[in-house]
């Protein structure tokens, strides 16, 4: 078969996601032996919870077993702890892996009900399956202060708590002293971005020595690492656990994930006693991970596939003229293309503070902080470019028509090119949807993740939808026009060359940013620019606009225009961040 073919593009992607699906399945639930449901139940104030079950085999209400909470952090869902949930399941805890309020499948708004997390305790108490004398709590930075308060509602519900990369006393979590929260474990990593915040430190590894954690273990000298303080009988133990890793690493540490199973182990009376260190949650990673990659390579074969049929046929036009930038200016346009997207990127983030006053956000139309800010750095940043685009156009460019850069004013293209981008989007969908449904999974890896869409949340993906078309349309007209790499006798270069030198435009400038900001912090040092949560979103940009490159390269190639490519991309991108973000607004 032509490797270049559209149904091989087409029969790899989808081989890759049964592949990668099934060794998901395989590892999350132990060969077949672990149960996992998908759970909604009503919690405070009628807001609906969601929340993932995991069941190990032997459990019943004649025999129940001990119960985890694991909650995830801020703008992550409940498959985010799927780490530890797999290994809790594994060694016999019944786990509830819950949607914050305003997260996943949660009701909005985040930040109500103390996160979510009391209610989540109360559900895994009401289960019979669960040994009520035997319960943990495990949660990750926002998670951590959910736990937390969910202790201070039910102060007799639960026996031990482990909060990971999080702290007492934060953003409404209950202060701790040396006799409460019973029985925990803080984890925080050494590179730890939210250092100063959680603890008052500086650096992750100084936080043994600020007074809120001494408090915490009862200590006036430094905290020291794995020391146990206090006692896990009387219900006063602390200890502390410093995995070399960041913030977000703690979901991709085989450290962390082992102390969480050890202090479990340590505390909760139950389970099946497996070694801390036999863990198998990685290859969850790599079989999502192959999905994910399954699932884009999909949707671009499958894409290629409708352009064969005779109704897409009218889209495959030959190539324009190419009238890119030439000499030095084209080097300076890469270069302001790469890294003016990444020198505006804080400062359009944090414009959203004083919009949001003037405009009274969050609002129903814009209901999510984090996908507000990123169309206002798209916005922002984009317009910066488009002017200097026009000015390259209209004096170094002459000649030049938009059709030289993939745009046409043909309604006829245009739609049947949106046409085209929509029912590749709900190939896309139906791929996850059946990869839920056979396989039990989304599509992610880390931070990146790509989830199915409640009712909700597809309404919210309609308002921001607009946004992002207008910003790739722009976007992808540069990206084609003024950058389009030629070999030096004007023609294309091939696909694969094209594919790469488009991510490059599109990424290195966010690698050299994280770059800049984690040297120094691997280093011991703190962010040169602060920022936290900013730089750490900054990840999904490099997973994300990675697929951009590749989908817009392949359906520039294949139809001549840029509309295909622009319209999948905002599907795409207005998809993976509206379902993986957190809520803001009470509907």
């Amino acid at each position: 078969m032509n490797l270049k073919s559209p149904r091989f593009i087409l029969l790899l992607g989808l081989l890759l996601i049964l592949i990668g699906g099934f060794i998901a399945w395989n590892v999350q639930t132990d060969g077949g032996q672990i149960e996992i449901k998908d759970v909604r139940f009503m919690g405070t104030n009628g807001v609906q919870m969601s929340a993932l079950l995991y069941i190990p085999p032997g459990v019943s209400a004649e025999t129940p077993a001990p119960g985890i909470l694991a909650i995830h952090g801020y703008i992550n869902s409940r498959e985010t702890q799927a780490a530890y949930a797999i290994e809790f399941a594994r060694r016999g805890y019944v786990v509830l892996a819950l949607d914050q309020t305003g997260h996943g499948y949660s009701d909005p708004p985040a930040f109500a009900n103390g996160f979510g997390g009391p209610d989540g305790l109360a559900y895994l108490r009401s289960l019979d399956i669960v040994d009520k004398d035997n319960i943990g709590l495990e949660g990750h930075s926002m998670g951590g202060w959910a736990s937390l308060v969910a202790t201070a509602i039910y102060p007799d519900g639960y026996k031990a708590i482990n909060i990971q990369g999080s702290s007492t006393g934060t953003f409404g979590a209950p202060e701790g002293t040396a006799e409460s929260p019973r029985n925990i474990a803080v984890t925080f990593s050494t590179w730890d971005e939210f250092s100063e915040l959680m603890w008052g430190s500086p650096t992750g590894a100084g936080v043994v020595n600020t007074d809120k954690l001494k408090t915490l273990f009862g200590t006036d000298e430094a905290v020291v690492p794995d020391q146990l303080y206090g006692s896990i009988e009387d219900g006063t133990a602390r200890i502390l656990y410093q995995p070399v890793t960041t913030h977000p690493g703690d979901h991709l540490n085989s450290a962390a994930v082992g102390t969480a199973i050890s202090w479990m182990q340590q505390t909760l009376v139950g389970g099946n006693g497996l070694d801390p260190n036999n863990q198998v949650w990685q290859w969850n990673e790599i079989g999502r991970l192959a999905a994910l990659i399954g699932m884009v390579i999909s949707m671009i074969g499958f894409g290629g596939v409708l352009l064969e049929i005779s109704y897409f046929q009218s889209l495959v036009q030959p190539m324009p003229e190419a009238r890119p930038s030439q000499g030095g200016m084209r080097y300076v346009g890469w270069l302001l293309a790469m890294f003016i997207p990444v020198i505006t990127y804080f400062w359009f983030f944090n414009q959203f503070t004083p919009l949001s006053q003037t405009f009274g956000l969050p609002s129903a139309l814009m209901p999510q902080n984090i996908t507000t800010q990123v169309v206002i750095w798209a916005f922002g940043s984009g317009a910066i470019l488009l002017v200097l685009f026009l000015i390259w156009h209209f004096t170094s460019n002459k000649g030049a028509s938009l059709a030289n850069y993939g745009v046409t004013f043909n309604v006829g293209v245009i739609l049947k090119s949106l046409l085209l981008a929509v029912v590749v989007f709900l190939f896309g969908y139906m791929l996850l949807y059946f990869a839920g449904l056979v396989f039990l999974i989304d599509f992610r890896f880390w931070v990146v993740a790509i989830k199915l869409m409640e009712s909700l949340q597809f309404r919210i993906f309609l308002g921001y939808l607009p946004f992002f078309i207008v910003y790739f349309v722009v976007m992808l007209t540069m990206l084609h026009g003024q950058h389009r790499v030629v070999r030096s006798d004007g023609s294309d270069v091939g696909m694969a060359r094209a594919m790469l030198a488009n991510v490059g435009l599109l990424v290195v400038g966010f690698i050299v940013l994280l770059l800049v900001q984690y040297i120094p912090l691997l280093a011991g040092q703190t962010l040169p620019f602060g920022e936290s949560l900013n730089t750490i979103v900054a990840f999904q940009f490099v997973g994300l606009l990675t697929i951009v490159g590749v989908m817009t390269t392949y359906f520039f190639r294949k139809t001549g225009t840029i509309f295909t490519g622009a319209f999948v991309s905002a599907l795409f991108i207005t998809w993976a961040i509206v379902a993986a973000q957190a809520t803001h607004f009470a509907f």
